[in-house]
């Protein structure tokens, strides 16, 4: 690949040798150090490949053998710029577009978000923008730890983040706790939101060593984290692994309570604490609360009727066509019509170049569909059974998620503007977050008998 490049830029010449004595052309060309290639019998003839200096050497053995040599092609850089060498802008705009590509990769101008779901790409995108975290910024400026770094700070429930850049391409993958519940917090309605339905894995909280100024000074010590309650509950269950359990099964705590701690006192023969031992605890808690539930819908709808053309019965549409180039949009057509309500849909394309070569230029279509709307009322009946499968489907994603209820006290309003569903679940679900641990000292007067001994 390598020697093809080198003959293209050097250029090269495809020759048609005829005569009686093409074999002595050819010994008389390897005698000479003339190097041929790609030879091919033509007939009567030879026809093969000739370096250009290797061609002006010719002249003495064509005479000596007799032979006659016509030039069949002309390959190669040299020759490629003598056929263009009067068109100068050419030259100028091609020098020109490499001198912008060049430019244009040392920026960011795409930014990828793979992995999450409960967080909208536009949501991270905004928060990214407000760590100034965006299209146009330089390459050089990009911090992937510390975008790792503030998202996992951010968002309590991706517990794993990775940044990387491949040419203009930031790619951010992220994994979110599949051990929480988000139904809860859909269910709510916005006026009342429900509280944080816990994280049945404590394990999977933000690193709870951050902010420690012991465990950053000694990295090698196991970095203490306690349990607490995220919700006020009573425990109903509570099995230990690692830790001490600072309460017992029947107790009501409140949220932030401690429930595991992660320091071990370490006793002397008197019962006196001289010292701790610092795990991160672990334990399966579980506790028994009360779940607000709020959802509610509109007593009818909108059905749409569209426009139809009467000579190709296909729906009425009008398009437009743009070209976006930074922040810099130039529209081709219009979408504009006379009717009262129209809906307007399209699309987005970023020019790429290979794989992950993205330029700040894209292009799309929008499209305009008018239509006729009508208003129709839901029944009673109807109302009820629509409230009733969306809570039926929140109880089927609580039970997923490993809560059971125990108590059902949720139902269906009817008034002249909305129907909702509201009231409250009892349920005995897993409890408890990591936390960092306080780290506890030891009494001063204990230290010194410590130290007189």
């Amino acid at each position: 690949m390598l020697l093809k490049i080198i003959r293209y830029v050097k250029g090269y010449i495809r020759i048609r040798i005829t005569g009686y004595s093409t074999e002595r052309f050819l010994n008389a060309c390897s005698h000479r150090g003339i190097i041929l290639w790609g030879l091919e019998p033509k007939g009567r003839a030879y026809e093969m490949n000739i370096s250009i200096p290797g061609f002006r050497k010719l002249k003495p053995i064509i005479r000596k053998t007799g032979t006659k040599v016509s030039i069949v092609e002309r390959f190669g850089l040299p020759f490629f710029l003598h056929k263009y060498r009067k068109r100068k802008m050419f030259f100028a705009g091609a020098l020109l577009f490499a001198a912008l590509i060049f430019l244009m990769s040392r920026y960011i101008w795409n930014i990828d978000i793979r992995g999450n779901l409960t967080y909208t790409d536009e949501t991270l995108l905004k928060f990214l923008k407000t760590r100034e975290v965006e299209n146009g910024m330089r390459v050089s400026e990009v911090d992937c730890a510390r975008i790792v770094k503030d998202i996992r700070k951010e968002y309590d429930d991706i517990i794993w983040v990775s940044a990387s850049i491949q040419g203009t391409h930031l790619i951010i993958q992220v994994k979110e706790n599949e051990d929480t519940i988000p139904a809860m917090d859909e269910a709510a309605s916005p006026g009342n939101p429900g509280q944080n339905p816990g994280d049945g894995n404590p394990k999977a909280a933000e690193n709870p060593g951050d902010g420690n100024p012991e465990a950053a000074e000694n990295p090698e010590q196991e970095q203490p984290t306690d349990i607490v309650a995220d919700r006020d509950c009573v425990i109903t269950r509570i099995v230990p692994r690692n830790g001490i359990p600072m309460v017992s099964e029947g107790a009501e705590v409140k949220t932030g309570d401690v429930l595991v701690s992660g320091q071990v006192p370490v006793m002397d023969d008197a019962g006196t604490v001289v010292a701790y031992q610092y795990h991160e605890s672990d334990a399966d808690i579980q506790g028994r609360t009360v779940i607000e539930y709020q959802d509610e819908m509109e007593l009818g709808y909108e059905e749409k009727e569209y426009y139809y053309d009467k000579k190709t019965h296909l729906p009425l549409e009008k398009n437009a066509y743009f070209v976006k180039i930074g922040r810099y949009t130039l529209e081709f057509g219009n979408i504009r019509n006379q009717y009262r309500a129209w809906e307007m849909y399209g699309c987005e394309k970023q020019l790429c170049i290979a794989e992950n070569f993205y330029l700040p230029i894209s292009y799309g279509k929008k499209t305009a569909r008018p239509y006729e709307s009508d208003e129709i009322k839901y029944t009673k009946e109807e109302l009820q059974q629509r409230l009733s499968r969306k809570f039926q489907q929140y109880c089927k994603d609580l039970e997923k998620k490993g809560v059971e209820i125990i108590e059902n006290d949720v139902k269906i309003y009817t008034g002249s503007q909305k129907a909702e569903a509201k009231g409250r679940l009892t349920v005995l679900m897993p409890i408890g977050r990591q936390a960092e641990s306080r780290l506890l000292e030891i009494p001063a007067a204990e230290e010194q008998d410590e130290t007189g001994e």
